[in-house]
């Protein structure tokens, strides 16, 4: 594994870390939609690390000429390179927080043990509560240790 690979993917652990602490101290605490937004944006930028430098390393291999800025192209790059069902699954996770992200959503329950961000997705309209970033945050560290061992295997 080369050392830009090794850094986007400790970038993409260190950005988990700060979701770690907004779910179990910011979240616990504040109980705010913001803060669930907030850690949908970390996710996020977790995946672009990840993603960015999978894609880094494939340059430097020679199999693409340069990493491409929009995230559907970047997601296509991996796929035709890393074509598994888990990677498949990972980027569609990923396409979906990114949805999350941009949707328009209404807080409910704020400052309460059942905050929700329900937001919509064209016709689906859907809960995002605590549980729900927690299990997120638990399936990005997941794609995260699954995307290290792949590698470090293809590449050791």
């Amino acid at each position: 594994m080369n050392e830009s690979l090794k850094e986007y993917l400790n970038d993409a652990r260190e950005e988990l870390k700060r979701v770690d602490h907004l779910i179990y101290v910011s979240l616990k605490y504040t109980r705010t939609v913001d803060v669930i937004k907030s850690i949908i944006v970390r996710l996020i930028d977790s995946f672009d690390f990840m993603l960015n430098g999978i894609l880094e390393d494939l340059k430097v291999q020679g199999k693409i000429e340069e990493v491409p800025v929009a995230p559907k192209l970047k997601c296509d790059f991996l796929l035709k390179f890393h074509n598994d069902a888990k990677v498949q699954e990972m980027i569609d996770f990923y396409l979906l927080l990114r949805k999350l992200n941009t949707a328009k959503y209404t807080e409910h329950e704020e400052f309460r043990r059942h905050v929700t961000m329900r937001a919509t997705i064209g016709e689906i309209e859907m809960d995002v509560t605590i549980d729900l970033v927690e299990e997120y945050y638990y399936k990005a560290k997941g794609y995260l240790d699954y995307l290290e061992k792949m590698l470090g295997e293809q590449n050791g």
